[in-house]
């Protein structure tokens, strides 16, 4: 019976979860211990019928979770039971060649840079999938003018795509980090109890680097007993910042799904209800619980980094807590890129609202264009933008149109034709560099994100 909510299965993706399950945890430790004994046997370290049998005990099903369970409560030692239960399944003559030349960690930090090697397979895919989304709804919404917000309050006219396009570009680089960071984090160690290469001797370096190859990992360029723990730290930041950029995405659309605001609406599919008691409420649940997901997240990185400083060559004071970290971040973090994707593919524009949201000042948001356009004229600024205050808050106060009222000041008057006038009060005309902008987000998420 599950205690937890990621043990449920309510977050991340069947496919995410399955790396972390603790059959398939033993499974890559197997599939090591059977990786290091056939690069050993390509070399002559040792014997090529050893390499083979603990290839086929690693394959054969037979070492289970069960019979190293059974010798950990005997050991207190988990990798020690690991490679007793293999010992279990080869003939005599290949029990010393099990495990030779390694350590603990060289087992446990090697199989979890493989279990992340398959889990930022998953969250990369995903990233780019969403780069993908949020370049198309770019793409679609280019040249629609929309309010453009800061501190909360309307400041000046925004392309509704540009959104979108800084979204997707954060999305391309997110998978650009990945890529990146493989080749720093994604790592194989076979360097034994102190990182010395110690019982493999010169050839340590060579075995290191032919496993890393076949595994798909990096070889590290030094370690102690342990992988580094910055690289591990470097991973955990990286799914956070993808989590907190999500976590932004979803801020922004909670924000605009409010009943005063309704620019947008997530999905809300048949049958769904957004409140026990309010049968009238679409909530925004897939947003918020990107948000909620993103504050456990963020606050993994801190374990993370206090996990880096260790004594000597290594102590236990990691390990414990990063059985915990990194499966829980790659699930969160899996889980928040599928309701996102789903939000953003899904999204409900409603594009009057967002045009009615421009008029809601009454034309105030064009200040900004009729300070542009008396300076130009060679109005000293400051006295130009004293004027158009002074005309903006008795508007205000007035309830009239900001446009009218431009219009009829005879300080800002004398200086603009009616035309001019006009022409400053249409929103298409000021997307400036929104176009070229959209366009530039749209090739680079091509770039990055189309595998």
């Amino acid at each position: 019976m599950p205690i937890l909510p990621i043990d449920s299965g309510r977050y991340g993706s069947k496919e995410m979860r399955a790396i972390f399950d603790d059959e398939q945890r033993l499974q890559y430790q197997l599939d090591f211990e059977a990786a290091v004994a056939k690069v050993q046997a390509g070399i002559g370290m040792v014997p090529k019928d050893a390499a083979q049998a603990i290839a086929k005990a690693a394959s054969s099903g037979r070492v289970t979770l069960a019979r190293v369970a059974e010798l950990e409560s005997k050991s207190e030692h988990d990798t020690a039971a690991l490679v007793e239960a293999i010992s279990e399944q080869v003939p005599a003559g290949a029990k010393p060649w099990v495990h030779y030349g390694l350590t603990s960690n060289d087992v446990v930090d090697t199989s979890t840079c493989m279990q992340m090697r398959d889990a930022f397979s998953i969250i990369e895919s995903k990233v780019a999938g969403l780069g993908l989304s949020l370049s198309k709804r770019a793409v679609e919404f280019r040249d629609v003018p929309a309010v453009g917000r800061t501190h909360g309050q309307h400041a000046s006219i925004i392309s509704f795509g540009l959104k979108f396009a800084v979204w997707a570009s954060e999305m391309a680089r997110h998978v650009e980090r990945i890529e990146e960071g493989k080749k720093r984090f994604l790592l194989c160690k076979t360097r034994g109890v102190v990182g010395t290469g110690s019982l493999m001797g010169d050839r340590a370096l060579q075995v290191e680097k032919q496993i890393a190859s076949d595994l798909g990992l990096w070889p590290v360029d030094a370690a102690t007993q342990v992988i580094p723990r910055e690289r591990y730290a470097e991973m955990q930041f990286l799914m956070a910042l993808i989590g907190s950029t999500l976590d932004k995405i979803a801020v922004e659309i909670r924000n605009l799904q409010r009943t005063e605001i309704g620019e947008v609406a997530e999905p809300f599919r048949k049958g769904q209800m957004g409140s026990s008691a309010v049968p009238v409420k679409r909530n925004p649940i897939k947003s918020e619980r990107v948000s909620s997901l993103a504050k456990m997240l963020k606050s993994l990185v801190s374990v993370s980094m206090d996990n880096i400083p260790l004594w000597h060559e290594r102590d236990l004071s990691n390990s414990a807590n990063e059985r915990f970290t990194l499966p829980m971040a790659a699930i969160l973090l899996d889980e928040m890129l599928g309701a996102m994707t789903k939000v953003i593919d899904e999204l409900n524009v409603n594009r009057d609202r967002v045009a009615s949201n421009l008029d809601m000042t009454k034309g105030q948001i064009y200040a900004e264009f009729v300070l542009e356009a008396l300076v130009k004229k060679g109005v000293a600024r400051f006295d130009a933008y004293r004027d158009i205050q002074r005309v903006a808050f008795s508007a205000l106060e007035s309830g009239a149109q900001f446009a009218g009222a431009v219009s009829a000041d005879s300080s800002i008057a004398k200086h603009l034709s009616k035309k001019e006038i006009d022409a400053i009060f249409k929103a298409e005309n000021h997307l400036a560099a929104s176009g070229k902008i959209v366009d530039g987000v749209a090739k680079l998420v091509e770039q990055k994100c189309r595998r």
